[in-house]
Formats: structure tokens, sequence, C-alpha cells
């Protein structure tokens, strides 16, 4: 889940995305939910007078179970067992205080939701208060992808135990302006686009600079070079920290041309300077102010709602020259609960690729259990609105070929400091590379306390 800046967060949880699959629509909604009117206090696990025990699940946002229908799925098969949900509509103030209840061992759901920039974080520290749900009843980690498990499981030095299990991803493609690229004598077949950068990130710069040449000047090919940059480093196998969790951005080189090559975008004028997730952005869908953006499964919604009736079959989506993902969450049951092997069979059961399916089907959160990808809700979805396109196929291609990585407790300040300090100076503010990523560095050891 390319760490989120907060901004590039809280738009994962707000945008309302509409996914055509199997010819039918699925709503995506976003994380302004309110939180229901008779939510359960964290922790209150207990009988509710009729012989059933409660559930309580802690979450951000509107994450999409509950909406989906799960909990009334597993209510009716369980008939002893009622769910409810309680949501804080930010993670940014959601996540502080589950840190809060798991320090004290109060105040927790049976099960609570953790964002992907999170995770290393529990998993480093708090793995020992949170149940191994990889020897839960029912899951099995060959039906995961091996980077997802490995993102949700705790470092050797602290007992190697599974404690969170993965709910989405966000695997990464290309989406494209088609009438853009026609009129630049580009390929507009989403697979001769494809194939115009395929397996390398430079050809996609190289192609931008084909775009420009037709196109002329003031023709964007991408919204952002910091777009740029969280995608081609999310298809790196080590980014921000290494194995043994000791930050090495600096000296990584796979970061480092990251940012270099994304800051060429700017320097040749292939970028429409755009910050993501702003009004700005949110119109240049509209008014075909770039050609390009990376996006993620879950952000073909947001192009649609944001270019609108206009923007049918003009845009489309191919695949990108790495995969790459941006986004993605995790369950965990704290041991503190009271119910705690209940939950944990609940947890598994939620995150289970049947059920998996069922929420990208009715939610477009794409599945983070590659086992998903043979059924037919997953295999056979297709994006009317950009084309028909086959995104079942596309994603599910980039999502196996995401590398494993090592993920660190500060990816998120890592990452957002690249690009709101660094890159946004070079793209929109003049500045040399050079100058962009000395900023971006003080800025990180300030941060990191360095």
């Amino acid at each position: 889940m390319r760490a989120q800046s907060p901004a590039r967060a809280r738009a994962r949880r707000t945008l309302a995305t509409a996914v055509a699959t199997m010819g039918a629509a699925a709503l995506l909604l976003g994380g302004c939910a309110q939180d229901p009117d008779a939510a359960p206090e964290p922790g209150s696990s207990s009988a509710d007078g009729k012989g059933r025990t409660t559930l309580t699940v802690g979450v951000f946002g509107a994450f999409g179970l509950q909406e989906a229908g799960l909990y009334d799925e597993y209510m009716a098969k369980n008939p002893s067992i009622r769910i409810e949900q309680t949501s804080i509509e930010r993670n940014e103030n959601y996540y502080p205080q589950l840190l809060t209840h798991l320090g004290t061992g109060s105040g927790l759901a049976d099960i609570q939701a953790v964002e992907v920039n999170n995770i290393a974080e529990i998993t480093a520290t708090q793995a020992d208060k949170l149940v191994d749900l990889g020897k839960a009843p029912g899951v099995d980690k060959a039906a995961y992808l091996p980077w997802k498990w490995a993102q949700g499981t705790a470092p050797a030095a602290k007992g190697g135990a599974t404690v969170g299990l993965g709910t989405d991803i966000g695997p990464q493609g290309i989406c494209y302006r088609k009438d853009l690229f026609e009129a630049a004598g580009l390929p507009t077949d989403r697979e001769a686009v494809g194939a115009l950068w395929a397996g390398d990130w430079n050809k996609y710069l190289e192609t931008g600079k084909a775009y420009k040449a037709k196109a002329g000047d003031g023709k964007a090919f991408v919204d952002s070079a910091s777009g740029v940059m969280a995608a081609v480093t999310g298809s790196s196998a080590q980014r921000f920290y290494d194995e043994q969790g000791k930050v090495v951005y600096k000296t990584n080189p796979a970061v480092r041309g990251a940012f270099d090559l994304a800051a060429s975008f700017a320097t040749e004028g292939l970028s429409a300077k755009l910050q993501q997730f702003t009004p700005g952005w949110d119109q240049g869908f509209a008014n075909g102010a770039f050609a390009t953006v990376s996006c993620p499964a879950w952000m073909l919604g947001y192009i649609q709602d944001k270019a609108g009736p206009s923007g049918k079959d003009k845009w489309d989506v191919a695949q990108a020259p790495k995969p790459s993902n941006w986004g993605g969450s995790f369950l965990v049951v704290p041991k503190a609960g009271k119910r705690a092997e209940e939950a944990a069979k609940l947890a598994a059961w939620l995150t289970a690729p049947e059920q998996q399916a069922k929420l990208f089907e009715k939610r477009g959160s794409f599945p983070s259990a590659s086992a998903a990808y043979k059924l037919p809700t997953v295999s056979g979805a297709k994006h009317a609105y950009f084309g028909g396109a086959p995104i079942g196929e596309i994603f599910s291609k980039a999502a196996q070929g995401v590398p494993v990585a090592a993920v660190g407790p500060k990816d998120l300040v890592i990452s957002q400091n690249l690009s709101d300090i660094g890159m946004l100076q070079v793209d929109q503010k003049g500045r040399s590379p050079q100058e962009g990523w000395e900023a971006a560095v003080k800025a990180i050891d300030n941060a990191l306390d360095q």
C-alpha cells in the first residue's frame, strides 16, 4: 500500500467509486460515513440477553465489511453470534487510540482494523498483544499473496507470528486518455499501450517525451511527479528499510533512482504539476489536463466520479511498467478481548478468498487473497466506464508481481516528506532535483531525530 501521504490516505477512504463487475455496477463508498447510532462500547463482547455472543469490530471510515453485507451473512450462518461495528471516520484519529488501547489492554474491540501504513509498527511493537491468526481455523497461508502475508507477520525476533490478515490491496496500472493518445499519434489499444513501457519505468518517461513531441508544449503526460515517484518506489523490492529494520532510504539506489526518474517528468515538462487529491487534480480528470496517471484498482471509480459521464470510453487502463501496490488494510485480534477465539474465527472468515471476492464485487476493494483471483467475480470483472477493461485480469496480474519488501514503522513519514517536501518543490517551484532531495532528507532526518 507505496506509503500514502495523509492526503492520499484520506482520499483512499473518502472516494465514491462505481465499479462495473461482470456487467453490474457496484458502488464503492468512502470513509465519510458517520458512526453507528447504537454502536457498542469497544471491548464489550458479551451475551445479548438472547443467548448470542456479541463480537465487536473496530474500523476506520466506511471499511466495507458491513456495507457489503458480510456481517449479516456470517450471523445468518452462525445464529449464536451477533456482530456490532464501531467506526472512527479518519485513520489519523483511529490509529493513535488503537495504540493507546493496546498499551492499556482495555477499550479494545474484539477485531481491529489496521491500515497498511501502520502494520509495520503493529507487527514490530504490538505482536505479543495480538492473536496469531496464521493458526486460526480455516486460514491457509497459500491462499494469500506472499508479500501481503509478509506484511502482517511479525519479525522473527518478535516471534514471527502472523497477527494481521490482509483484507484489500491496491495493485496499480496506468490509466490513460485514449483520445489524447490518438491525437499524439500513440496507440490506444490497452495491450499496445502497455507494450510501450513494459518492464521499464524509463520507457514510461520516453513515451512521455514522444507524447509531448506530438502533442506540443503545455500538454502534460502525467498528473504529477510525486505520483510517478510513489509508483516507481512501490515496485522495488527494497525501499526505505532493509530486512533488519534499518532506515536505508538515503543509501538505497532504488529510492534515489525513483526520485530522480520522477523529477525528470517535471524537468522535461511532462507533468501537470498537480498535487493529488486536491480540487485542481480532481478537475484535471474532467478537462484533460494530463494523459496518464498511475492508478490502483480502487482509483478507477474515483476517476469515473471526477471525469464524469463525458469521460466514459475516453479513459482506459493498461498494465504498469512494473507491478506496484498502493493501499490496503488488515484485521487483527487483540489477546485482551473477551472472545478472542470466536473473534479469530470471524476474522479468518471475513478475509477468506470467497468473502474478499464478494467485497470486490460490491465495494471495489481488490482482494489480497490470490485464491480469489480464479473466482468468476474477480477473473471476469470488467469496467464499463473504461471501455470494458478486464480489470480482474489486469490487477490480478499486477498483484501477483508485487515484490515482497520490508516495511518500516516510519514508511509514511519518509514517503510523505519525499513527496510533499522534496518532489513538490521540483514539480511546482522549479527547484533542481538535488535541491528537492536535500530538502526532503533534512525534513526526514528531523522527523526521525537523526
